[in-house]
């Protein structure tokens, strides 16, 4: 069984799914891929899990750095996608990559030549734990802000809470990212 909650941030109202003991998604309203393989869940906001989630999510926006690794997550995907996953949980705060720099790194974990930065972008754009799975941190190689499902303009509110200097990225002005 899974249960909800809604949430208020600064960037407008948030869903929060857990399956009890785990958080499984934390999504943004219009959020593309909204809460995407899971059927509508139960508002429950009392379990545990939900209120450490909705803390975690206040101490963020409130300029702290909450680590990840407090929070019980349990997304749903593919081997590929949880790898994936894992590495956009070592991006530091405040800091960001590239789709091609994970990529490298997912293919020199598993022993291949190279991987691809796509696929790499598939997954990340598939995350069902924005803001809390930093997904936001990764930009394009030449530093463009290239998508974020949640929007483009949340994904700068996020770079900018963590202090990103709007120096190291791009806002593009043509193209799907918009």
């Amino acid at each position: 069984m899974l249960y909800a909650c809604h949430h208020d941030s600064p960037l407008g109202p948030l869903y929060l799914v857990s399956d009890a003991s785990h958080l499984r998604g934390v999504w943004m309203a219009g959020q593309k891929y909204f809460a995407q393989g899971f059927s509508v869940a139960p508002e429950l906001g009392q379990l545990p899990v939900l209120a450490q989630a909705r803390a975690w999510l206040d101490a963020y926006f409130a300029g702290q750095r909450p680590r990840v690794a407090d929070l019980p997550l349990a997304p749903q995907g593919s081997a590929f996608r949880q790898a994936v996953w894992a590495l956009l949980r070592e991006i530091p705060y405040g800091e960001t990559t590239t789709y091609g720099e994970l990529a490298q790194v997912l293919a020199d974990q598993t022993g291949q030549a190279r991987m691809s930065a796509q696929a790499v972008g598939g997954a990340v754009g598939h995350n069902p734990l924005s803001i809390i799975v930093p997904c936001h941190r990764v930009l394009g190689r030449d530093g463009s802000l290239t998508g974020y499902a949640g929007g483009l303009d949340k994904k700068i509110k996020l770079l900018c809470l963590e202090g990103v200097d709007p120096a190291c990225w791009r806002v593009p002005t043509r193209g799907t990212a918009l």
